[in-house]
């Protein structure tokens, strides 16, 4: 097997090979590693290379499980596994190894992944774009001028140009559906509670955020839900699936759903021509498919809610770094952290517990209200980001001049759809459907109701076949030729 046929298949493709014994799992690990060395010095999406690791899994790899010996990258952020470089794109956390698998991770390991690198992620995550000051800008592969998106930015460039087909991610304002719309890939953000957290988070960002992956097709993220679904020892909340494996039922046709569209933001926020015209031809598709398609968007007060945000992340940064300080040893100084992310940190480190207490209450609110509108209709689309994917340096969180409040503004004025869904914690689709005149991917976002990933999933497979992505490719790909470095 070589690059381009390696890179031709999707995880569940490969795995079948290692159970046909067509290919071997070492095989598959030397072409990810391989692709590594071919693309990486474009994109800089790869931080880590983890080949021993990568051997002693593979001596352990069930072959039935349903990725057996696919290669696999995880995001260097709130996933970490045994032994594994966890710096959280910052240089006050560098050199943190974590001592054990979270559960997540033992979670990727059973399914048959072989865990090969780590990726680059925005310093705690807050961004995005991925051009942490540690690793330098992470590049897209479809035009190395732009971002692959964050904060999932290296595991979604890792990606689209074919070094895996399924990489960790997670969002906590768009962070698996932002890359994966810039990057021309599947992202599922599932349901608050959904995949587990543990052992040592309850609710990431106060329940704002969760982990998964992002992938090149809907059967890698329906069958990869269904390992690593369900709560682990002890959590905080449990969501249980009561329903036969999302891997079998994608397959079943989707029922004429009742389909809400908007092109508007509730800020206000710019919406890029072509992003609303990428809506309209989908709206179409939707149409001929036997859907009802309704122009509807849930409505909330904004100014509570940004000011919400702001107060859960910056809470949350501001521990973030005291907990990778006392890890290193570092001092918290902004010598260690990014202009913008430190003064994320001082306004965290001034607010009061009401104030979080307050941030969660409103949107708990907010939860309601946009609850209420998914009692009239089943999903709700709209494009993923409100633009195009920003060129590299337009969301610069080393930037001096800019507040905490102002760095949130910036980047959901970037990524306006969201976020919302962060705070309800429904679960919400980025799917690869369009492209822009100049080559770039537009993903649009579908969300449905609390806990149903199945008509996600069902209405994405559907898609997938009406409007197929699998034959697009970047610029920067395994397959071709490698270009310079920028």
């Amino acid at each position: 097997m070589n690059l381009q046929e390696y890179a031709s298949y999707d995880g569940l493709g490969l795995a079948e090979l290692v159970k046909s014994k067509k290919v071997t799992p070492q095989e598959l690990k030397q072409l990810a590693l391989e692709g590594i060395k071919k693309v990486n010095p474009s994109i800089n999406a790869v931080v880590s290379v983890l080949e021993e690791q990568a051997d002693k899994a593979i001596e352990k790899v069930d072959e039935n499980a349903p990725f057996a010996g696919v290669p696999f990258l995880i995001k260097e952020l709130v996933l970490h596994a045994e032994g594994v470089p966890h710096s959280m794109g910052s240089r006050i956390g560098e050199n943190t190894v974590m001592p054990v698998d979270s559960e997540l991770m033992a979670r990727f390991r059973k399914a048959g992944l072989i865990l090969a690198g780590t990726t680059t992620t925005p310093e705690f995550g807050y961004n995005a774009a991925t051009e942490a000051v540690i690793y330098g800008a992470t590049r897209n592969p479809w035009n190395l001028q732009h971002s692959p998106g964050g904060s999932s930015g290296g595991s979604a460039a890792a990606v689209a140009s074919g070094i895996v087909p399924i990489a960790h991610a997670n969002d906590g304002g768009g962070s698996i559906r932002i890359p994966a719309s810039c990057s021309g890939l599947v992202g599922l953000k599932p349901t608050r509670g959904r995949v587990p957290a543990g052992p040592f988070n309850s609710e990431p960002l106060n329940g704002i955020a969760i982990e998964f992956a992002v992938t090149r097709t809907i059967r890698d993220t329906a069958v990869l839900l269904d390992q690593v679904a369900g709560p682990d020892l002890g959590s905080y909340s449990k969501l249980e699936v009561t329903h036969a494996p999302y891997g079998q039922l994608i397959h079943e046709k989707v029922r004429p759903l009742k389909i809400a569209w908007t092109t508007e933001t509730n800020s206000g926020a710019f919406v890029d021509p072509e992003c609303i015209e990428a809506v309209h031809k989908t709206v179409q598709v939707l149409k001929d498919l036997g859907h009802e398609v309704v122009e509807a968007r849930p409505k909330y007060e904004q100014a509570s809610f940004t000011k919400a945000t702001v107060a859960i992340w910056t809470a949350n940064i501001y521990q973030m770094i005291q907990g990778a300080a006392a890890g290193t040893g570092k001092a918290v100084s902004p010598d260690h952290i990014e202009a913008a992310i430190w003064k994320c940190y001082e306004y965290g480190g001034q607010l009061k517990a009401a104030d979080l207490l307050e941030a969660i209450h409103t949107n708990a609110v907010v939860s309601r209200q946009v609850a209420g509108f998914f009692e009239d209709y089943d999903i709700l689309l709209s494009p993923t980001i409100g633009t195009l994917p920003a060129k590299i340096g337009e969301l610069n969180a080393n930037n001096p001049s800019i507040s905490a409040v102002e760095w949130t503004e910036q980047i959901f004025t970037y990524a306006p759809f969201t976020n919302l869904f962060n705070a309800t914690g429904q679960p919400s689709l980025s799917l690869p459907l369009a492209e822009s005149k100049s080559g770039l991917p537009i993903g649009l976002q579908f969300t449905s109701k609390f806990a149903d990933e199945l008509t996600l999933l069902q209405l994405g497979r559907q898609l997938e076949e009406a409007m197929p992505w699998k034959d697009r490719k970047p610029a920067v790909h395994v397959s071709e030729q490698p270009q310079p470095a920028v």
